[in-house]
């Protein structure tokens, strides 16, 4: 798993790109967002287009990574969520956890309202 940071209008932009499953992308995934939240990120998106897997370790670390924003009075956003990904949020009854974007602008545009 690999994730490139970048920074739209004070929202940070998390781009995940590999597996998230158990051993690689869930400790990856808790890092970046752990550091974003530290640095005083409170708006953050991620962005899932680039991930193709997602295990029950990947998705029990998206749910964390939400408990941890909210804790530091963040909020986290998903975006471009693949059919794979989408399926497991959809099994699990997940899907209503995270707002869900499919294009970027309105997901950085939804920070503002």
């Amino acid at each position: 798993m690999k994730i490139e940071k970048t920074k739209e209008e004070g929202v940070t932009i998390l781009r995940l790109m590999g597996k998230l499953v158990i051993g690689l992308g869930d400790v990856v995934l808790r890092e970046e967002v752990r550091d974003a939240l530290e640095d005083g990120a409170k708006k953050v998106l991620l962005d899932l287009q680039g991930v193709k897997t997602m295990d029950s370790s990947g998705l029990g670390e998206l749910i964390s990574c939400k408990a941890s924003a909210n804790r530091a009075g963040a909020t986290i956003k998903l975006l471009h969520v693949e059919d794979k990904v989408q399926e497991v949020l959809d099994m699990t009854r997940l899907i209503g956890v995270f707002e869900n974007f499919n294009d970027e602008i309105d997901a950085i545009a939804s920070f503002r309202d």
